[in-house]
């Protein structure tokens, strides 16, 4: 099965896109066991048992393949948050937020949605890949700034959703504080920056929730 390119995009088959995922698994694994700095192309090849030639044949250097891991593993999070609001992008326009079927799920069930992945470590390590990759590369932080975008209009359209009579700027501010609050705790919970604890994580909670409803 052949794969064409038009404009130096590769046209995947299935079993070019099955290769693609396994590729991007591979580098997943090297950032996260190795860091950034370590995470060649040739270390990244060896971790997929395949020449750097066939790597570089679905990212021919190395910022696009770490650019596309980051976008899948934001997009992983995306995901599991619009399965857990009910509310999802209009593919039509990434800017509207649409309300899909379904019963919505509860502020106290969306944060604990959105604190359980802070519990595999190998996604926090990644996360701290991403915020340091970030601060020293555009491109990167261009990824970064559309991701916490999407995230931030998620918990906005859930705030508005359950709060109608809150004004706009007040529903952003909300969903704003949120986003600020539960990813600075991933440093404190995960061991990196602080020491988790059950009270951590009670008051944590409580005010998650608060900025969602009350």
């Amino acid at each position: 099965m052949s794969e064409e390119r038009d404009g130096g995009k590769p046209h995947l088959t299935r079993q070019g896109s099955l290769r693609r995922t396994s590729l991007l698994d591979a580098a997943e694994s090297v950032l996260v066991a190795k860091g950034n700095a370590d995470a060649s192309l040739r270390a990244i090849a060896g971790e997929a048992g395949v020449r750097v030639g066939h790597l570089q044949h679905y990212f021919p250097t190395r910022a696009d393949l770490i650019k596309a891991v980051l976008e899948r593993a934001l997009d992983r999070s995306l995901e599991r948050l619009a399965e857990t609001t009910g509310l999802r992008l209009d593919p039509a326009d990434p800017s509207v937020i649409e309300v899909t079927e379904g019963s919505r799920a509860d502020a106290a069930e969306v944060v604990a949605v959105v604190l359980a992945e802070q519990e595999d470590p190998q996604l926090v390590r990644l996360y701290v890949e991403v915020w340091a990759l970030a601060a020293r590369d555009e491109e990167i932080a261009a990824v970064v700034r559309e991701f916490y975008r999407k995230y931030v209009a998620y918990v906005e359209a859930f705030v508005q959703q359950g709060r109608p009579e809150w004004s706009a700027d007040l529903c952003r501010a909300r969903a704003e504080t949120f986003v600020a609050l539960v990813e600075g705790a991933a440093l404190m919970r995960s061991g990196i920056a602080g020491s988790r604890s059950g009270a951590l994580d009670e008051q944590l909670a409580r005010q998650a929730v608060g900025l969602l409803r009350d």
